[in-house]
């Protein structure tokens, strides 16, 4: 198996999984190839399947050529000020701004100041998603962190958070 080994000074071995589906094997300086062999091969199952996830992630959410990355800006620009409208109607909320990104690690953010901010890869997924996204960042102007009570508006409004967000992963 192809992996790239990390050494530094820590005390445990480690295994991760990139977005892109490399396989990173973090390690002490003074692990041997043999504790590093063993550790892998204890944790062949999950790796598989989680390498497969993040392949069938990968295979539906391919990278976008420059005219689909345009297109799917211009679909963001149309979908996500409409959808932030609706939910902000129904939770009393309105952001102080709204602008799309092209961040490839989070699907929205809000500042302390109100803004909320959406990556354009967003409209990759489906409406439930989408939505989901859109009540999690509103949700955040009242709530700047993840607490119970945050949990607590974002399923006053969908009940199905959960799922919805669940589609998010992989």
């Amino acid at each position: 198996m192809d992996y790239k080994l990390i050494r530094s000074d820590r005390r445990t071995l480690a295994l991760e999984i990139t977005r892109e589906g490399q396989v990173l094997v973090r390690a002490p300086h003074q692990a041997t190839q043999d504790q590093i062999g063993d550790f892998l091969s204890a944790r062949q199952d999950w790796l598989s399947s989680r390498l497969q996830r993040v392949r069938d992630h990968l295979a539906a959410h391919p990278t976008p050529d420059a005219a689909q990355t345009q297109a799917l800006r211009a679909k963001a620009l149309e979908v996500l000020p409409e959808r932030v409208r609706y939910y902000g109607s129904r939770m009393g909320l309105q952001p102080v701004s709204l602008t799309i990104t092209g961040a490839k690690t989070r699907f929205g953010s809000c500042s302390s100041r109100g803004r909320i901010s959406f990556s354009w890869l967003l409209m990759q997924y489906p409406r439930e998603a989408i939505d989901y996204v859109v009540v999690h960042e509103l949700a955040h102007l009242v709530h700047q962190n993840h607490g119970p009570a945050f949990y607590r508006l974002v399923a006053s409004v969908l009940p199905d958070y959960r799922q919805r967000e669940a589609l998010l992963r992989y």
